[in-house]
């Protein structure tokens, strides 16, 4: 299956679900299962389960393509039991295909692929590792979609994504990849918000946006908007260093955070009330407590639901991550990963995670919308996966077609090969990004 792992390549797939690993590389590897990710977890995003409903024949064929390349035995496609329209539409284009679908509860994060491994397959990944290390390779279904796509010398152009929150019309649709984020919202009838903020990614583990110019990239899930004085926004919107003098002055060790702790509650040795006392030390003291942040899955449960004192746990986690980084210190856990007694009693509804944000009146559907946008320009980040950017291979002022490969995978390195997403011409040319005018 050398072809298909070229074509995914050629293609440019990358995870879609946010993470943006080269698909190419986990086409290439030799697993036991195959998993599909549709569990979508973050709170008032429903792009994978629109897509779901629209693409479910593609994602399927996607996943036997991976199947077959992988030589794995077996699929599991994790799907919410609440999304039975999706499910529905699962089953059919399965068919006789060796895919099982794994019903998920509508908890969060039940999308984590650590979570989606143990409850499709029973196993358990090595403290540090990663879904390979257990025989599995697991992929968002919308990276399968373009996996089918690249089998048709498809390269992906365009991004799959839906604007929910504060706006007018919640809707999902394709648009050009380099589109920019305020163009997307107006996708969706503007915001209805005089004044407004923007998440990109989700409130939970997306970004909060400081410029409404940047650009829609292979793993932009969505644009959840808020009115600008939402508690989210004022939280996350924080400078750093008040996180940690705050957390350093009021966290009184309730444990709340690492007994909330998805992570934690697989068997994992990630206690953040631990990683908080790291404030309390200079770089050299803290070193002990920052091994308990290395495992940590940023999902950010611990800052936005579990610490009473609205502290900032999981920002912490990320500061001791990265201390240990500079220093090469790797924490390898000694103790057997073991499934915490109290697991299925401390899992988060999603209705209850919605409520602590403040965002339960903003939920509702965002059905597909079959626009065909064109913006005037984009501007394509030569950066939109795991490992190094891409190289540009366009000059300015070159004239390019839609699907014209623009920057390719540096020699030897990991990346994405990069693609026009529109025709027109070359007006920028840099390190960071290529624009292209649309003329």
């Amino acid at each position: 299956m050398a072809d298909i792992v070229n074509q995914i390549r050629e293609a440019g797939v990358v995870g879609a679900g946010g993470a943006g690993f080269p698909t190419h590389v986990k086409s290439g590897s030799k697993v036991e299962f195959v998993l599909a990710n549709g569990a979508e977890c973050e709170p008032l995003l429903h792009k994978d389960y629109e897509l779901m409903l629209l693409k479910a024949k593609e994602m399927v064929e996607g996943m036997m393509m991976m199947i077959e390349s992988t030589g794995a035995k077996k699929g599991y496609f994790g799907i919410k039991s609440k999304n039975a329209l999706a499910i529905e539409a699962v089953k059919a284009a399965i068919g006789s295909h060796p895919i099982e679908i794994t019903e998920l509860g509508d908890f969060y994060p039940s999308g984590d692929e650590y979570e989606l491994v143990y409850l499709a397959t029973g196993r358990l990944i090595p403290a540090g590792g990663i879904p390979l290390d257990v025989g599995c390779v697991v992929n968002n279904v919308e990276t399968l979609m373009n996996v089918r796509r690249a089998a048709d010398e498809k390269p992906v152009t365009e991004k799959f994504l839906c604007v929910a929150g504060a706006v007018k019309n919640p809707s999902a649709f394709f648009v050009p990849i380099g589109t920019p984020a305020k163009e997307v919202i107006e996708l969706a009838g503007g915001s209805t918000e005089p004044e407004y903020s923007v998440f990109n990614g989700g409130l939970m583990m997306g970004k909060l946006m400081t410029n409404l110019d940047e650009p829609v990239t292979k793993t932009t899930a969505g644009f959840i908007v808020l009115p600008k004085k939402h508690q989210l926004v004022f939280r996350m919107g924080q400078p750093e260093e008040n996180w940690h003098r705050i957390g350093k002055s009021a966290c009184d060790q309730c444990t709340y955070c690492t007994e909330f702790c998805p992570r934690y509650l697989l068997g994992y040795n990630v206690q953040p009330h631990k990683v908080m006392r790291s404030l309390q030390f200079t770089a050299t003291g803290a070193g002990y407590w920052n091994q308990m942040a290395e495992l940590c899955s940023g999902c950010g449960l611990c800052t936005l639901y579990a610490c009473p004192e609205d502290l900032f746990p999981r920002e912490a986690c990320d500061q001791s991550k990265r201390q240990m980084r500079l220093e090469g210190v790797k924490y390898v856990q000694t103790h057997p990963v073991k499934i915490h007694p109290m697991k299925e009693g401390r899992k988060v509804p999603l209705k209850m995670l919605m409520k602590k944000l403040n965002v339960s009146h903003l939920a509702a559907d965002t059905p597909f919308v079959d626009v065909d946008y064109r913006p005037k320009e984009v501007v394509i980040k030569l950066k939109q996966a795991v490992g190094e950017p891409s190289e540009p291979k366009v000059a300015l002022r070159d004239r390019v077609a839609k699907g014209d490969v623009i920057a390719t995978i540096p020699e030897g390195k990991l990346g994405s090969t990069i693609h026009a997403s529109i025709s027109g011409t070359v007006v920028d040319v840099n390190k960071e990004f290529i624009r292209i005018l649309n003329n």
